[in-house]
């Protein structure tokens, strides 16, 4: 697949651009997200999570790393935050593979932290804050 970039113009028009996105990335089941810190990472994914029929709360799993989310389909959905890891170990003995590995959606913040341990094939997310305020959202299988 060739980069895709997409522009989220504001938060009103974050659930059509989770939409887009989710188009693009349906057949991938491991999602890498890159950005600054407030770039928009964990409000882009909960928008996805919306569009997916979550029924959970979403949030940042800072601290826990890892949450899970069932769909309305009874699917599950897991969201990372490698943000505060300090090894890759760590993402190891939480057994990050098997979670990889399960075919379901992975959603992984900070990514570039457990590099090392992404699937073949997985699909980047970057998102740039534009000097409006909007994104720029560039999509590539790797």
């Amino acid at each position: 697949m060739p980069q895709i970039t997409l522009r989220c113009a504001s938060l009103s028009a974050i659930d059509e651009t989770a939409r887009a996105v989710l188009d693009v990335g349906a057949s991938v089941p491991v999602w890498l997200f890159e950005g600054d810190m407030g770039a928009g990472k964990t409000t882009f994914i909960k928008a996805l999570c919306r569009r997916l029929g979550v029924v959970n709360l979403v949030q940042s799993p800072t601290f826990s790393l890892v949450n899970e989310y069932e769909t309305e389909m009874g699917e599950t959905v897991y969201h990372f935050d490698f943000y505060r890891i300090k090894s890759e170990t760590e993402a190891l003995d939480m057994g990050i593979e098997e979670y990889f590995d399960s075919g379901n959606y992975c959603f992984v913040e900070w990514p570039s932290k457990i590099e090392n341990l992404w699937p073949p094939h997985p699909l980047m997310v970057r998102i740039e804050v534009e000097a409006d305020g909007s994104r720029r959202i560039g999509l590539s299988v790797l």
